[in-house]
């Protein structure tokens, strides 16, 4: 009888949905003051984007939880997220893992996870990203304040 150990999911390894909740509710908290990123939410719940991104992470990273939204593509598809506002999400999100207390060995893990999705989501100009027209969809775009 051969007996396989269980291998510990990333879902598992940094503590399951309470610290998934931990870090999206300070992650969030930084998206929502940031005087570029906040643009991309401007209109939209912030509890409602916590408990998505809760629920596709935690999916994501192995564990037994549903994520009943839009895969990446889709959901960001009217918004001109460039290499850089991707680079600032990324460090605002290093930032609340550290906040949170996720070990650094773990928050690299999260973070090659979370990279995974920047080829669907960023945009390579803005030419590119008018040549797909949506007929009843809002563009977004994120600007630099002139004090940023």
């Amino acid at each position: 009888m051969v007996v396989q150990a269980k291998v510990e999911t990333l879902f598992d390894a940094v503590g399951g949905l309470p610290t998934l909740r931990r870090v999206h509710k300070l992650f969030y908290d930084k998206i929502y003051a940031h005087p570029v990123l906040q643009q991309f939410f401007a209109g939209h719940s912030q509890e409602a984007i916590e408990n998505r991104q809760t629920q596709f992470m935690g999916e994501k990273m192995g564990g037994r939880v549903f994520y009943p939204g839009r895969e990446p593509k889709i959901a960001h598809r009217a918004m001109y997220i460039t290499a850089e506002h991707f680079a600032m999400r990324q460090q605002l999100l290093r930032e609340a893992m550290q906040e949170a207390g996720v070990p650094a060995d773990l928050q690299e893990r999260w973070l090659k996870l979370d990279a995974a999705f920047k080829p669907v989501i960023v945009k390579d100009s803005v030419a590119a990203f008018y040549r797909t027209s949506w007929r009843f969809e809002k563009r977004v775009f994120a600007f630099k304040p002139p004090s940023v």
